[in-house]
Protein backbone atom coordinates (compact mmCIF):
# COMPACT_ATOMS: atom_id res chain seq x y z
CA UNK A 1 0.00 0.00 0.00
CA UNK A 2 1.35 3.41 -0.90
CA UNK A 3 1.64 5.56 2.22
CA UNK A 4 -0.11 8.95 2.18
CA UNK A 5 2.37 11.79 2.29
CA UNK A 6 2.72 14.31 5.10
CA UNK A 7 0.66 16.98 3.39
CA UNK A 8 -2.28 14.60 2.96
CA UNK A 9 -2.10 13.57 6.59
CA UNK A 10 -2.04 17.17 7.78
CA UNK A 11 -4.82 18.18 5.43
CA UNK A 12 -7.26 15.42 6.31
CA UNK A 13 -6.55 14.98 10.02
CA UNK A 14 -9.74 16.82 10.97
CA UNK A 15 -12.66 16.04 13.24
CA UNK A 16 -14.86 13.48 11.46
CA UNK A 17 -17.78 11.16 12.30
CA UNK A 18 -17.43 7.36 12.18
CA UNK A 19 -20.64 7.13 10.11
CA UNK A 20 -22.50 4.30 11.77
CA UNK A 21 -25.55 6.35 10.80
CA UNK A 22 -26.73 9.30 8.78
CA UNK A 23 -27.60 11.77 10.09
CA UNK A 24 -25.02 11.30 12.82
CA UNK A 25 -26.36 11.53 16.37
CA UNK A 26 -25.36 15.19 17.05
CA UNK A 27 -27.53 16.30 14.12
CA UNK A 28 -30.72 14.47 15.02
CA UNK A 29 -33.80 16.68 15.13
CA UNK A 30 -34.98 15.41 18.49
CA UNK A 31 -37.34 18.35 19.01
CA UNK A 32 -39.45 16.97 16.13
CA UNK A 33 -39.37 13.41 17.46
CA UNK A 34 -41.85 11.57 19.65
CA UNK A 35 -41.86 7.95 20.90
CA UNK A 36 -45.28 7.07 19.46
CA UNK A 37 -44.21 8.06 15.96
CA UNK A 38 -40.98 6.07 16.42
CA UNK A 39 -42.92 2.92 17.35
CA UNK A 40 -45.19 3.40 14.31
CA UNK A 41 -42.13 3.67 12.03
CA UNK A 42 -40.66 0.57 13.62
CA UNK A 43 -43.80 -1.48 13.10
CA UNK A 44 -44.19 -0.34 9.48
CA UNK A 45 -40.58 -1.12 8.59
CA UNK A 46 -40.69 -4.51 10.27
CA UNK A 47 -43.92 -5.48 8.55
CA UNK A 48 -42.49 -4.90 5.07
CA UNK A 49 -39.07 -6.41 5.85
CA UNK A 50 -40.04 -9.31 8.12
CA UNK A 51 -38.26 -11.85 5.92
CA UNK A 52 -34.94 -10.13 6.70
CA UNK A 53 -35.54 -10.47 10.41
CA UNK A 54 -34.30 -8.01 13.01
CA UNK A 55 -30.95 -7.35 14.62
CA UNK A 56 -31.10 -7.19 18.40
CA UNK A 57 -28.44 -5.29 20.34
CA UNK A 58 -28.37 -5.58 24.14
CA UNK A 59 -26.23 -3.09 26.04
CA UNK A 60 -24.84 -4.52 29.28
CA UNK A 61 -23.05 -1.51 30.79
CA UNK A 62 -21.48 -2.89 33.95
CA UNK A 63 -17.70 -3.16 34.41
CA UNK A 64 -15.66 -3.83 37.54
CA UNK A 65 -13.11 -1.16 36.59
CA UNK A 66 -12.90 1.74 34.16
CA UNK A 67 -10.76 1.35 31.03
CA UNK A 68 -9.62 4.93 30.54
CA UNK A 69 -9.52 4.75 26.74
CA UNK A 70 -13.17 3.69 26.61
CA UNK A 71 -15.80 5.81 24.89
CA UNK A 72 -18.72 3.49 25.71
CA UNK A 73 -21.51 4.11 28.20
CA UNK A 74 -20.49 2.17 31.31
CA UNK A 75 -21.39 1.76 34.98
CA UNK A 76 -18.46 0.84 37.23
CA UNK A 77 -19.31 -1.48 40.13
CA UNK A 78 -18.16 -4.65 41.84
CA UNK A 79 -21.69 -5.34 43.06
CA UNK A 80 -22.99 -8.22 40.97
CA UNK A 81 -26.36 -7.91 42.64
CA UNK A 82 -27.21 -5.39 39.90
CA UNK A 83 -27.43 -8.16 37.29
CA UNK A 84 -30.92 -9.50 38.01
CA UNK A 85 -32.58 -6.09 38.25
CA UNK A 86 -31.02 -4.88 35.03
CA UNK A 87 -32.09 -8.01 33.14
CA UNK A 88 -35.63 -7.62 34.47
CA UNK A 89 -35.82 -4.15 32.92
CA UNK A 90 -34.25 -5.29 29.64
CA UNK A 91 -37.00 -7.89 29.34
CA UNK A 92 -39.68 -5.31 30.16
CA UNK A 93 -38.38 -3.09 27.37
CA UNK A 94 -38.38 -6.07 24.99
CA UNK A 95 -42.01 -6.86 25.87
CA UNK A 96 -42.89 -3.26 25.06
CA UNK A 97 -41.33 -3.59 21.60
CA UNK A 98 -43.02 -6.94 20.98
CA UNK A 99 -46.37 -5.36 21.83
CA UNK A 100 -45.69 -2.42 19.50
CA UNK A 101 -44.78 -4.68 16.57
CA UNK A 102 -47.72 -6.95 17.39
CA UNK A 103 -46.75 -9.83 15.13
CA UNK A 104 -44.40 -12.76 15.06
CA UNK A 105 -40.78 -11.69 15.63
CA UNK A 106 -38.03 -13.09 13.39
CA UNK A 107 -34.50 -12.63 14.78
CA UNK A 108 -31.54 -12.60 12.41
CA UNK A 109 -28.84 -11.28 14.70
CA UNK A 110 -28.15 -10.82 18.42
CA UNK A 111 -25.16 -8.97 19.82
CA UNK A 112 -24.33 -8.48 23.49
CA UNK A 113 -22.23 -5.36 23.95
CA UNK A 114 -21.04 -3.24 26.82
CA UNK A 115 -19.61 -2.45 29.18
CA UNK A 116 -18.57 -5.98 29.87
CA UNK A 117 -21.18 -8.62 28.99
CA UNK A 118 -19.09 -11.26 30.74
CA UNK A 119 -19.49 -9.22 33.95
CA UNK A 120 -22.83 -11.09 34.13
CA UNK A 121 -22.96 -14.58 35.57
CA UNK A 122 -23.57 -17.29 32.95
CA UNK A 123 -26.88 -18.26 34.57
CA UNK A 124 -28.12 -14.68 34.21
CA UNK A 125 -27.04 -14.47 30.58
CA UNK A 126 -28.86 -17.74 29.98
CA UNK A 127 -32.07 -16.35 31.45
CA UNK A 128 -31.71 -13.17 29.37
CA UNK A 129 -31.30 -14.99 26.05
CA UNK A 130 -33.94 -17.65 26.74
CA UNK A 131 -36.53 -15.00 27.53
CA UNK A 132 -35.55 -12.79 24.58
CA UNK A 133 -36.05 -15.75 22.26
CA UNK A 134 -39.28 -16.90 23.89
CA UNK A 135 -42.00 -16.84 21.22
CA UNK A 136 -39.63 -15.60 18.51
CA UNK A 137 -38.40 -17.36 15.37
CA UNK A 138 -34.64 -17.61 14.90
CA UNK A 139 -33.89 -17.09 11.23
CA UNK A 140 -31.86 -19.80 9.52
CA UNK A 141 -28.21 -18.78 9.55
CA UNK A 142 -28.74 -16.27 12.37
CA UNK A 143 -25.62 -14.71 13.88
CA UNK A 144 -25.30 -14.50 17.68
CA UNK A 145 -22.21 -12.79 19.10
CA UNK A 146 -20.93 -11.23 22.30
CA UNK A 147 -18.09 -9.06 23.53
CA UNK A 148 -15.81 -10.58 26.15
CA UNK A 149 -13.06 -9.44 28.50
CA UNK A 150 -10.29 -12.08 28.26
CA UNK A 151 -9.49 -11.78 31.96
CA UNK A 152 -12.98 -12.63 33.24
CA UNK A 153 -14.51 -14.86 30.55
CA UNK A 154 -14.91 -18.37 31.94
CA UNK A 155 -15.43 -21.69 30.25
CA UNK A 156 -18.93 -21.66 31.72
CA UNK A 157 -19.65 -18.36 29.92
CA UNK A 158 -18.52 -19.95 26.66
CA UNK A 159 -20.48 -23.17 27.14
CA UNK A 160 -23.65 -21.39 28.21
CA UNK A 161 -23.75 -18.97 25.29
CA UNK A 162 -22.70 -21.62 22.78
CA UNK A 163 -25.66 -23.81 23.72
CA UNK A 164 -27.93 -20.77 23.26
CA UNK A 165 -26.78 -20.37 19.66
CA UNK A 166 -23.74 -18.10 19.95
CA UNK A 167 -20.92 -18.90 17.54
CA UNK A 168 -18.94 -15.67 17.49
CA UNK A 169 -17.17 -13.70 20.20
CA UNK A 170 -15.09 -10.55 20.22
CA UNK A 171 -12.19 -10.26 22.65
CA UNK A 172 -11.28 -6.77 23.80
CA UNK A 173 -7.47 -6.72 23.80
CA UNK A 174 -6.50 -3.21 22.66
CA UNK A 175 -2.76 -3.62 23.41
CA UNK A 176 -0.45 -6.11 25.14
CA UNK A 177 2.27 -3.64 26.19
CA UNK A 178 2.29 -3.38 30.02
CA UNK A 179 3.01 0.38 30.04
CA UNK A 180 0.14 1.07 27.64
CA UNK A 181 -2.12 -1.25 29.62
CA UNK A 182 -1.29 0.64 32.81
CA UNK A 183 -2.28 4.01 31.33
CA UNK A 184 -5.52 2.71 29.84
CA UNK A 185 -6.27 0.55 32.92
CA UNK A 186 -6.88 -2.53 30.80
CA UNK A 187 -5.14 -5.62 32.08
CA UNK A 188 -5.05 -9.00 30.43
CA UNK A 189 -2.21 -11.27 29.41
CA UNK A 190 -1.47 -13.23 26.27
CA UNK A 191 -2.15 -16.32 28.37
CA UNK A 192 -5.64 -15.00 29.27
CA UNK A 193 -6.46 -14.52 25.61
CA UNK A 194 -4.98 -17.84 24.51
CA UNK A 195 -6.98 -19.68 27.19
CA UNK A 196 -10.29 -18.17 26.03
CA UNK A 197 -9.43 -18.86 22.39
CA UNK A 198 -8.50 -22.48 23.05
CA UNK A 199 -11.63 -23.10 25.10
CA UNK A 200 -13.90 -21.36 22.57
CA UNK A 201 -12.53 -23.35 19.64
CA UNK A 202 -12.75 -26.59 21.59
CA UNK A 203 -16.41 -25.85 22.32
CA UNK A 204 -17.15 -25.03 18.67
CA UNK A 205 -17.10 -21.26 18.15
CA UNK A 206 -16.51 -20.52 14.48
CA UNK A 207 -15.48 -16.85 14.47
CA UNK A 208 -13.30 -15.07 17.02
CA UNK A 209 -12.54 -11.37 16.69
CA UNK A 210 -9.76 -9.37 18.35
CA UNK A 211 -10.31 -5.69 19.11
CA UNK A 212 -7.02 -3.77 18.83
CA UNK A 213 -6.55 -0.01 19.03
CA UNK A 214 -3.89 2.21 17.49
CA UNK A 215 -3.18 5.72 18.72
CA UNK A 216 -3.19 4.84 22.44
CA UNK A 217 -0.84 6.62 24.86
CA UNK A 218 2.81 5.56 24.68
CA UNK A 219 2.27 3.37 21.63
CA UNK A 220 5.17 3.19 19.19
CA UNK A 221 5.79 1.14 16.08
CA UNK A 222 7.79 -1.26 18.25
CA UNK A 223 4.99 -1.83 20.77
CA UNK A 224 2.28 -2.07 18.12
CA UNK A 225 4.35 -4.54 16.12
CA UNK A 226 4.76 -6.68 19.25
CA UNK A 227 1.01 -6.62 20.00
CA UNK A 228 0.09 -7.55 16.43
CA UNK A 229 2.70 -10.31 16.24
CA UNK A 230 1.30 -11.85 19.41
CA UNK A 231 -2.23 -11.50 18.07
CA UNK A 232 -1.42 -13.04 14.70
CA UNK A 233 0.22 -16.04 16.35
CA UNK A 234 -3.17 -16.80 17.95
CA UNK A 235 -4.81 -16.53 14.50
CA UNK A 236 -8.20 -14.90 15.18
CA UNK A 237 -10.74 -15.02 12.35
CA UNK A 238 -11.26 -11.25 12.39
CA UNK A 239 -9.36 -8.25 13.70
CA UNK A 240 -10.90 -4.86 14.35
CA UNK A 241 -8.06 -2.35 14.32
CA UNK A 242 -9.63 0.84 15.61
CA UNK A 243 -8.34 4.37 15.78
CA UNK A 244 -8.37 5.64 19.34
CA UNK A 245 -10.92 8.45 19.69
CA UNK A 246 -9.58 11.04 22.11
CA UNK A 247 -12.61 12.92 23.44
CA UNK A 248 -11.80 13.81 27.09
CA UNK A 249 -14.42 16.57 27.03
CA UNK A 250 -16.98 13.75 26.71
CA UNK A 251 -15.17 10.95 28.57
CA UNK A 252 -13.28 12.42 31.57
CA UNK A 253 -11.63 9.05 32.24
CA UNK A 254 -9.39 9.79 29.27
CA UNK A 255 -7.70 12.49 31.33
CA UNK A 256 -5.47 9.88 33.03
CA UNK A 257 -3.00 10.69 30.26
CA UNK A 258 -2.40 13.87 28.28
CA UNK A 259 -2.29 14.79 24.61
CA UNK A 260 1.51 14.65 24.83
CA UNK A 261 1.34 10.89 25.48
CA UNK A 262 -0.54 10.21 22.23
CA UNK A 263 0.85 9.46 18.77
CA UNK A 264 -0.81 11.84 16.31
CA UNK A 265 -0.84 12.70 12.62
CA UNK A 266 1.83 10.96 10.58
CA UNK A 267 3.03 9.00 13.62
CA UNK A 268 -0.44 7.64 14.30
CA UNK A 269 -1.17 6.81 10.67
CA UNK A 270 2.15 4.95 10.50
CA UNK A 271 0.87 2.66 13.26
CA UNK A 272 -2.21 1.87 11.18
CA UNK A 273 -0.20 1.24 8.03
CA UNK A 274 2.16 -1.04 9.96
CA UNK A 275 -0.72 -3.05 11.39
CA UNK A 276 -2.52 -3.25 8.06
CA UNK A 277 0.61 -4.49 6.28
CA UNK A 278 1.30 -7.10 8.95
CA UNK A 279 -2.26 -8.44 8.81
CA UNK A 280 -2.40 -8.53 5.03
CA UNK A 281 0.94 -10.35 4.91
CA UNK A 282 -0.67 -13.06 7.06
CA UNK A 283 -3.59 -13.43 4.66
CA UNK A 284 -6.15 -11.13 6.29
CA UNK A 285 -8.27 -9.05 3.92
CA UNK A 286 -9.24 -5.41 4.35
CA UNK A 287 -13.03 -5.57 4.73
CA UNK A 288 -13.76 -1.92 5.44
CA UNK A 289 -12.74 0.90 7.73
CA UNK A 290 -10.84 -0.69 10.67
CA UNK A 291 -11.88 -4.29 9.92
CA UNK A 292 -9.83 -7.24 8.64
CA UNK A 293 -10.90 -10.86 8.20
CA UNK A 294 -9.63 -14.18 6.92
CA UNK A 295 -10.93 -15.08 3.46
CA UNK A 296 -13.16 -17.85 4.85
CA UNK A 297 -14.80 -15.62 7.45
CA UNK A 298 -18.39 -14.53 6.83
CA UNK A 299 -17.52 -10.84 7.11
CA UNK A 300 -15.08 -11.03 4.20
CA UNK A 301 -17.51 -13.16 2.18
CA UNK A 302 -20.15 -10.46 2.71
CA UNK A 303 -17.75 -7.76 1.52
CA UNK A 304 -16.85 -9.82 -1.55
CA UNK A 305 -20.50 -10.44 -2.46
CA UNK A 306 -21.58 -6.84 -1.86
CA UNK A 307 -23.68 -7.76 1.19
CA UNK A 308 -21.59 -5.97 3.81
CA UNK A 309 -23.69 -3.74 6.06
CA UNK A 310 -22.87 -1.07 8.64
CA UNK A 311 -25.00 0.03 11.56
CA UNK A 312 -24.63 1.10 15.18
CA UNK A 313 -22.98 -2.25 15.97
CA UNK A 314 -20.31 -1.61 13.32
CA UNK A 315 -19.83 -3.79 10.23
CA UNK A 316 -22.11 -6.80 9.81
CA UNK A 317 -22.31 -9.68 7.33
CA UNK A 318 -26.03 -9.17 6.73
CA UNK A 319 -28.52 -6.38 6.06
CA UNK A 320 -31.44 -5.95 8.43
CA UNK A 321 -33.61 -2.83 8.06
CA UNK A 322 -34.63 -3.06 11.73
CA UNK A 323 -32.17 -2.88 14.61
CA UNK A 324 -33.65 -2.80 18.10
CA UNK A 325 -31.34 -1.69 20.89
CA UNK A 326 -32.21 -2.68 24.45
CA UNK A 327 -30.70 -1.20 27.61
CA UNK A 328 -29.18 2.13 28.54
CA UNK A 329 -27.81 4.27 25.70
CA UNK A 330 -28.71 1.65 23.06
CA UNK A 331 -29.62 2.99 19.64
CA UNK A 332 -32.38 1.54 17.47
CA UNK A 333 -32.85 1.90 13.72
CA UNK A 334 -36.01 1.45 11.65
CA UNK A 335 -34.29 2.76 8.49
CA UNK A 336 -36.62 5.75 8.28
CA UNK A 337 -35.99 6.73 11.90
CA UNK A 338 -33.52 6.39 14.77
CA UNK A 339 -34.04 6.33 18.54
CA UNK A 340 -31.61 6.29 21.47
CA UNK A 341 -32.32 5.24 25.03
CA UNK A 342 -31.47 7.32 28.08
CA UNK A 343 -27.90 6.87 29.26
CA UNK A 344 -28.43 6.66 33.02
CA UNK A 345 -29.49 3.35 34.60
CA UNK A 346 -31.80 5.01 37.12
CA UNK A 347 -33.55 7.08 34.43
CA UNK A 348 -33.96 3.93 32.35
CA UNK A 349 -35.65 2.11 35.23
CA UNK A 350 -37.85 5.12 36.06
CA UNK A 351 -39.20 5.53 32.52
CA UNK A 352 -40.01 1.83 32.24
CA UNK A 353 -41.69 1.90 35.66
CA UNK A 354 -43.88 4.74 34.37
CA UNK A 355 -44.86 2.65 31.36
CA UNK A 356 -43.03 4.82 28.87
CA UNK A 357 -40.46 4.17 26.16
CA UNK A 358 -37.06 4.82 27.79
CA UNK A 359 -35.86 7.16 25.05
CA UNK A 360 -33.53 10.13 25.26
CA UNK A 361 -33.79 11.35 21.67
CA UNK A 362 -34.39 10.33 18.08
CA UNK A 363 -34.66 11.43 14.48
CA UNK A 364 -37.14 10.90 11.65
CA UNK A 365 -35.32 10.85 8.31
CA UNK A 366 -36.38 13.20 5.51
CA UNK A 367 -36.23 12.04 1.89
CA UNK A 368 -32.92 13.88 1.45
CA UNK A 369 -31.57 12.11 4.56
CA UNK A 370 -32.49 8.72 3.11
CA UNK A 371 -30.58 9.31 -0.14
CA UNK A 372 -27.52 10.63 1.67
CA UNK A 373 -27.71 7.73 4.11
CA UNK A 374 -27.50 5.27 1.22
CA UNK A 375 -24.59 7.16 -0.32
CA UNK A 376 -22.62 7.07 2.94
CA UNK A 377 -23.52 3.44 3.64
CA UNK A 378 -22.39 2.37 0.18
CA UNK A 379 -19.12 4.28 0.48
CA UNK A 380 -18.40 2.78 3.90
CA UNK A 381 -19.30 -0.78 2.86
CA UNK A 382 -18.45 -0.94 -0.85
CA UNK A 383 -16.07 1.93 -1.42
CA UNK A 384 -18.26 3.24 -4.22
CA UNK A 385 -21.58 4.99 -4.75
CA UNK A 386 -24.08 4.94 -7.59
CA UNK A 387 -25.62 8.40 -7.75
CA UNK A 388 -29.38 8.78 -7.99
CA UNK A 389 -30.45 10.56 -11.13
CA UNK A 390 -31.64 14.14 -10.57
CA UNK A 391 -30.84 14.16 -6.85
CA UNK A 392 -30.50 17.84 -6.00
CA UNK A 393 -27.22 17.54 -4.09
CA UNK A 394 -25.23 15.47 -6.59
CA UNK A 395 -23.42 18.44 -8.09
CA UNK A 396 -22.75 19.93 -4.67
CA UNK A 397 -21.23 16.63 -3.51
CA UNK A 398 -19.03 16.39 -6.60
CA UNK A 399 -17.82 19.95 -6.02
CA UNK A 400 -16.88 19.06 -2.44
CA UNK A 401 -15.00 16.00 -3.70
CA UNK A 402 -12.91 17.80 -6.31
CA UNK A 403 -10.05 18.57 -3.88
CA UNK A 404 -10.08 14.94 -2.68
CA UNK A 405 -9.98 13.75 -6.28
CA UNK A 406 -7.05 16.10 -6.89
CA UNK A 407 -5.28 14.42 -3.98
CA UNK A 408 -5.94 10.96 -5.44
CA UNK A 409 -8.50 9.85 -2.85
CA UNK A 410 -11.57 9.49 -5.09
CA UNK A 411 -12.62 9.08 -8.69
CA UNK A 412 -16.02 10.10 -10.03
CA UNK A 413 -18.17 10.34 -13.13
CA UNK A 414 -21.69 11.45 -13.97
CA UNK A 415 -23.26 8.55 -12.10
CA UNK A 416 -20.67 7.21 -9.65
CA UNK A 417 -18.12 8.03 -6.98
CA UNK A 418 -15.38 5.58 -6.02
CA UNK A 419 -12.67 5.59 -3.36
CA UNK A 420 -9.19 4.86 -4.63
CA UNK A 421 -6.93 2.39 -2.86
CA UNK A 422 -5.23 5.18 -0.94
CA UNK A 423 -8.60 6.83 -0.39
CA UNK A 424 -9.81 3.85 1.63
CA UNK A 425 -7.61 5.14 4.46
CA UNK A 426 -9.70 8.33 4.38
CA UNK A 427 -13.26 6.98 4.14
CA UNK A 428 -14.48 9.23 6.93
CA UNK A 429 -13.19 12.29 5.07
CA UNK A 430 -14.81 11.17 1.82
CA UNK A 431 -18.14 10.62 3.54
CA UNK A 432 -18.03 14.13 4.96
CA UNK A 433 -18.62 15.38 1.42
CA UNK A 434 -22.01 13.62 1.44
CA UNK A 435 -22.88 14.87 4.92
CA UNK A 436 -25.10 17.84 4.21
CA UNK A 437 -25.94 18.45 7.86
CA UNK A 438 -22.30 18.50 8.87
CA UNK A 439 -21.42 20.82 6.00
CA UNK A 440 -24.08 23.29 7.11
CA UNK A 441 -22.83 23.24 10.69
CA UNK A 442 -20.02 25.31 12.12
CA UNK A 443 -19.54 23.06 15.15
CA UNK A 444 -17.97 19.89 13.77
CA UNK A 445 -14.62 20.53 15.44
CA UNK A 446 -16.26 20.14 18.86
CA UNK A 447 -18.42 17.13 17.99
CA UNK A 448 -16.12 14.43 16.64
CA UNK A 449 -12.73 12.81 17.13
CA UNK A 450 -9.88 13.22 14.64
CA UNK A 451 -10.15 11.25 11.38
CA UNK A 452 -6.57 9.94 11.67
Amino acid sequence: MKQPNKSLIAKYNVAAPRYTSYPTVPFWESDLFNPEEWLNHLKTTYTVSKDDGISLYVHLPFCESLCTYCGCNTRITKNHGVETTYINYILREWEMYKAAIDEEIVISEIHLGGGTPTFFEPVNLQRLIVELLNGAIVKEGASFSFEAHPANTTKEHLYTLYHLGFRRLSLGIQDFDPHVQYLINRHQTVEDVQRVMDEAREIGYTSINFDLIYGLPLQTQTTVRDTIEKSLRMSPDRISFYSYAHVPWIKPGQRRFTDHDLPVGEEKLALYILGKQMMEEQGYRDVGMDHFAKPKDELFKAALSGNLHRNFMGYADRYTPVLIGLGVSSISDAWSSFAQNVKNVEDYYKLLDEGGVPLLKGHLLHEEDKVLRRYILDMMCKGKVKLEADFSLNEVIIDRLRPLAGDGLVEYGNSYIKATRIGKSFLRNICMAFDQRLQLSKEQEQLFSQAI
